[in-house]
């Protein structure tokens, strides 16, 4: 009788049990106000929003990825299948293109993800430095996904009218449902700018200078950097990317070789110069610019070896380069160097790229703030084994900008910023520009189209 009555009390508890699991309310059903009800909620949804821009059609690489095939088919040779990348190689996207239709699903979900953080900002209450910290992550994030969105789904700065100019929807609640007051129309190009420097502004004053491998203050002074030379504010982009040099957190790397391979040469740490990078372990995180740029070229090395380097972009670099000898030829093609670690992290900004936007500032401007033109120039080409420059002009400065950062993710918007043109076609054609994705023309009826796509 004893067994009998252990027996039924288990089947008693086990069916209890079962009727609770049952009862759970379904994740997804979960509102905001019981999601974020706690300082830990809120810690884990900020960390939900790095694993948003971790993924890869964020900063996981594809936006980079894009950005080097659309603005350099000149030094690139695509011989990849999927038809998404190669549309774009070509210039010849349509509004269905995936990888344009994955970028602004990544980037709106981790954008909603951080408006979560910044409406529950109160939960923080273990100290005012923790929430400060938080805070400014959020803005940090966000402005840096909406800075990408403007760049590649609206005009350059500068091509027409700003203020008329349609740039991307300005999303700055939680979406919590979906109805028809959610569906907004596309901001101006000049108030998605806006906002992008005020979130920045603000998240420089409140980020630690260390924070792990997370957003510092230098983090947004350098994206204020990128986001001032786009709009030719000289003197803004010239002041942000002198705080972050001389700040000292970030130091050149005395090798060109020694800024990458950072899992295979240097136990998944970033060096001292990347100023911001996502982490990819052999466990999480994805390097789309690995899978991409990558081909297998020996242990630890891996890739789809899709994009191959023209012989003449070699031709580029001054004998005794190192940047120029920092290739490797596959089956009997060329590839970058840069992005043959399976598990590198992914480069988002690195300080000798502000020492490149601060030479051209000061050259612009015509000042000498932390240093001259001509010695921020020299400190990079020592840095790859070439003899000082005697003189230095913007023409000269462009050119070390764009050998010292190929195929890093830059060459688009450089282009277009500077007014030139990729193998022929002009920096203000509509084919330099991502389609709104058909699906979400489909959905919000507020959405206008940019021209050409249909």
């Amino acid at each position: 009788m004893k067994k009998y009555l252990i027996n039924a009390l288990v089947v008693t508890l086990m069916v209890t049990g079962c009727q609770k699991k049952l009862d759970v309310i379904p994740r997804q059903s979960i509102g905001q106000a019981q999601a974020l009800l706690t300082e830990g909620d809120v810690l884990v949804t900020l960390i939900g929003a790095y694993d948003g821009l971790q993924g890869v059609s964020a900063y996981g690489g594809e936006i980079m990825v894009l950005n080097e095939l659309i603005g350099n088919s000149a030094d690139i040779r695509f011989t990849g299948t999927f038809a998404g990348l190669s549309d774009a190689y070509r210039v010849e996207m349509t509004a269905d293109n995936t990888f344009a239709l994955g970028i602004w699903n990544q980037c709106y979900n981790t954008i909603n993800r951080c408006n979560n953080v910044l409406s529950a900002l109160d939960k923080i209450t273990s100290s005012a430095a923790n929430k400060n910290k938080v805070e400014g992550e959020a803005l940090f994030i966000r402005a840096a996904l909406y800075f990408e969105l403007v760049r590649l789904y609206a005009k350059t700065w500068g091509d027409g009218d700003n203020q008329t100019n349609p740039g991307v929807p300005l999303v700055l609640t939680p979406t919590t449902s979906i109805t028809e007051a959610n569906f907004k129309a596309r901001s101006s190009v000049a108030e998605v700018y806006a906002l992008v420097i005020a979130d920045l502004t603000k998240a420089e004053s409140l980020l630690p200078a260390s924070n792990s491998i997370f957003a510092t203050k230098n983090a947004a002074a350098a994206t204020l950097s990128r986001v001032a030379l786009m709009k030719g504010d000289y003197p803004g982009a010239r002041d942000a990317a002198h705080r972050v040099i001389s700040s000292g957190r970030h130091t050149l790397s005395t090798t060109f070789a020694g800024l990458f391979f950072t899992f295979i040469n240097n136990a998944g740490n970033s060096p001292s110069e990347y100023i911001f990078s996502m982490k990819v372990t052999n466990q999480d995180g994805v390097n789309a610019m690995n899978t991409y740029f990558g081909t297998n070229a020996g242990p630890g090395t891996s890739g789809r070896s899709d994009c191959k380097i023209f012989p003449a972009h070699l031709a580029k670099y001054e004998v005794g380069d190192a940047r120029g000898a920092f290739f490797i030829v596959v089956g009997g093609n060329n590839y970058t160097r840069k992005h043959l670690d399976r598990f590198g992290n992914v480069l988002v900004v690195r300080l000798g790229e502000m020492h490149l936007t601060r030479a051209e500032a000061n050259f612009q401007e015509g000042t000498t703030i932390g240093q001259t033109p001509l010695k921020d120039v020299n400190d990079i080409r020592n840095r790859s084994g070439l003899a000082n420059l005697a003189t230095v002009d913007l023409a000269a400065i462009l050119k070390e900008r764009y050998l010292e950062t190929a195929f890093e993710g830059n060459r688009l918007h450089d282009i277009k910023r500077t007014r030139g043109t990729q193998s022929g076609t002009p920096w203000n054609s509509p084919k330099m520009i991502l389609p709104i994705p058909q699906r979400e023309m489909d959905v919000n009826k507020k959405l206008v189209q940019n021209v050409g796509y249909f």
